[in-house]
C-alpha cells in the first residue's frame, strides 16, 4: 500500500470551489453566512494539518525500525559465515578422523579393482574373459610332536617334532565367464596347488600338482545347474585359515572337506524383503578314504562307491537372510552311498546341520555338525569308512559323530582374528574289537580333536600375512593319547 501526503493547497482550493458553488446558487446569501463556512472551513484545515504531523511521524519511526531491521540482518549475514564453519569443524572432526581411516583402508582394494580392469586380458580359444588368480604361499612350521604331515598337521603321533618351511600350498586358477545358455549365465573355474606329495615328503623337496576344486555352472535368477569338485553341499561352510590350504583347517577333526566330484542344481526361493528358502541336491562319486598305511600300494582303481554302480546322493535345505556372504544362515542336510567290496557291502550316510549367525557387524559365528557311518570318504571317521579284522575277514561300517564351530571377528578391512574347535570322533568301542595289540596308528585312531586360533593380516590388496596356533589331541581305541603343539606364520602374495 502506497502513502500519498496530505496536500493543503488541495484543500483550500476545495473549499474555495464549494464557496464559490454556494455563492453562485444562491445570489442572496448574506455576508454572515459566508463568513461562517469560512470558519468551518478553516477548523477542517487545522484538523488535516494535525493530522499531516502525525502520519511524518510515523513514517519517520517506521523509516528508523526498517533501517535497524536491515543493519541488524546485515550484521548477522557478516557473522554467520564466520561462526559456522568454526562450529561445524568442531563437530565433525571426530567423524572426519573416523571416515578418512576408513577410505585409506578401501583405498587398495578400489585400486586393486581398477588395475583389473586396465589389466591385459588372458585370451581363451571361446574369445570369452579369462582371468588367472592365484596365491604364492611361504608357511612356516614348528610341530612340537610327530604328526602325519609335518608341512600341515591333521593328527598327533608319538615321536618328536620339526621345524621347516614350504611353498607347496600355492594356488594358481582360472576364472572364466562364458555366454548365455538357455537364458542362463555360464561361468567356471578351476583351482590347482603343489600340495599332492606331501605325504610322501621325505622322498622328494618339491611338490606335485595336484588339482584342488573345479566348478562350471549355468545360472538363472532363481536357479542353477552345475558339474563340480568340491566339498560336499552338506558341508557348506568352512574354516579360516592361512597356514592350512592344502587340506583345509580343522580336516579329520569335524570338517568334512574332502573334495568329490559332484553334478547338481539348486532352486532359490524368495520369502520376505531380504530373506530366501534354498533348496539343493546332487549327485556324488564318493572316494575311498586315504590311504596312510605305508603298506598300501597306491594304484588306480575303482572306488567301493563305484562298484556299487549307484552314485552317492545328496540334498540339503536352507534359509538366509541379508547378505549372502556374512548374513544369517541355517541349513540341514542329508547324505547316502552305497558301498559295495568284492565279498562285503555297506552304506555311507550322514544327517547333518550347519549355520551362520552373525552376531554384531564385526563378529560372526559358524560351523557344521554331522551324524553318520562310513564317512572316511568326506573326511570323517578317523580317515576309516570301515573297520576290517584279518583273522575272520569281518568288516564294519564305523559310526561317527562330530563337526566344527568357529568365532570369526573383523576388527577392520585389513585384520580378522579367528578361534576354532573341531572334533571327529568315531566310535571307540566299534574300534577296539577290530584293532589288535599292536596295529599302527592309522587302524586305532577313535577320537581327533583340534583347537586352532589365527590373525590374519593383509596391508595391502595382494600381500597377506598370518600366525597361527593349533592345537591336535589324538585319541586310540587302545587308550594311547597323542598331543602336539604346532606353531605356524604364512607370508603370501595374492595375484
Amino acid at each position: 500500500m502506497e502513502l500519498r501526503p496530505f496536500c493543503p493547497l488541495a484543500v483550500l482550493l476545495l473549499a474555495a470551489g464549494m464557496a464559490g458553488a454556494q455563492a453562485s446558487g444562491n445570489a442572496t446569501a448574506s455576508p454572515q453566512a459566508l463568513q461562517e463556512q469560512v470558519e468551518k472551513l478553516a477548523a477542517i484545515l487545522s484538523q488535516e494539518e494535525s493530522a499531516l504531523r502525525e502520519s511524518q511521524l510515523r513514517i519517520e519511526q517506521l523509516r528508523r525500525q526498517v533501517t535497524a531491521l536491515e543493519a541488524e540482518m546485515a550484521g548477522q549475514k557478516t557473522t554467520a559465515p564466520a561462526e559456522a564453519p568454526q562450529r561445524e569443524a568442531g563437530e565433525g572432526a571426530a567423524r572426519l578422523e573416523a571416515e578418512v581411516s576408513a577410505l585409506r583402508e578401501q583405498q587398495d582394494l578400489q585400486q586393486s579393482e581398477i588395475a583389473t580392469h586396465d589389466q591385459i586380458k588372458v585370451e581363451s580359444a571361446s574369445r570369452f574373459p579369462v582371468k588367472l588368480t592365484g596365491l604364492i604361499l611361504m608357511n612356516g612350521f614348528y610341530n612340537s610332536r610327530a604328526v602325519d604331515v609335518v608341512q600341515e598337521p591333521t593328527v598327533a603321533l608319538p615321536g618328536g617334532g620339526a621345524t621347516g618351511f614350504s611353498l607347496w600350498q600355492s594356488i594358481v586358477g582360472l576364472d572364466a565367464r562364458g555366454p548365455h545358455v538357455l537364458g542362463a549365465a555360464s561361468s567356471g573355474d578351476v583351482r590347482a596347488d603343489f600340495f599332492g606329495s606331501a605325504a610322501q615328503s621325505s622322498y622328494t623337496s618339491g611338490g606335485s600338482a595336484r588339482l584342488r576344486t573345479a566348478h562350471a555352472e549355468l545360472a538363472w535368477n532363481a536357479a542353477r545347474a552345475y558339474v563340480a569338485l568340491d566339498r560336499s553341499i552338506v558341508n557348506p561352510n568352512a574354516p579360516t585359515s592361512l597356514t592350512a590350504l592344502g587340506e583345509p583347517a580343522l580336516a579329520w577333526s569335524g570338517n568334512l572337506w574332502n573334495w568329490i566330484p559332484q553334478i547338481g542344481g539348486e532352486i532359490t526361493v524368495p520369502a520376505a524383503a531380504s530373506s530366501r528358502f534354498t533348496m539343493e541336491a546332487a549327485l556324488a562319486d564318493v572316494p575311498n578314504p586315504p590311504p596312510l598305511n605305508s603298506s598300501v600300494v597306491l594304484t588306480p582303481s575303482a572306488s567301493l562307491a563305484e562298484r556299487s554302480r549307484r552314485p552317492g546322493t545328496e540334498a540339503r535345505m536352507g534359509y538366509s537372510q541379508g547378505d549372502k556372504l556374512t548374513g544369517w544362515r541355517f541349513g540341514v542336510g542329508g547324505y547316502y552311498s552305497p558301498h559295495q567290496g568284492p565279498d562285503y557291502r555297506f552304506d555311507a550316510w550322514a544327517a547333518t546341520a550347519d549355520y551362520r549367525i552373525p552376531i554384531t557387524s564385526r563378529l560372526e559365528l559358524s560351523g557344521n555338525a554331522y551324524r553318520g557311518a562310513a564317512l572316511g570318504g568326506l573326511g570323517g571317521g578317523g580317515f576309516k569308512d570301515y573297520i576290517w579284522r584279518r583273522a575272520d575277514d569281518t568288516y564294519h561300517a564305523l559310526d561317527d559323530v562330530g563337526g566344527w564351530g568357529q568365532l570369526k571377528g573383523r576388527v577392520s578391512e585389513r585384520l580378522e582374528l579367528n578361534a576354532a574347535f573341531g572334533l571327529d570322533n568315531a566310535f571307540a568301542d566299534q574300534v577296539r574289537p577290530y584293532a589288535p595289540v599292536g596295529s599302527g596308528w592309522y587302524q586305532n585312531l577313535a577320537r581327533n580333536a583340534t583347537f586352532t586360533s589365527n590373525a590374519i593380516f593383509s596391508p595391502t590388496a595382494y600381500t597377506l600375512f598370518s600366525f597361527e596356533y593349533r592345537r591336535i589331541d589324538s585319541s586310540s581305541a587302545s587308550g594311547a593319547n597323542w598331543k602336539a603343539d604346532v606353531y605356524g606364520v604364512a607370508a603370501g602374495y595374492r595375484f
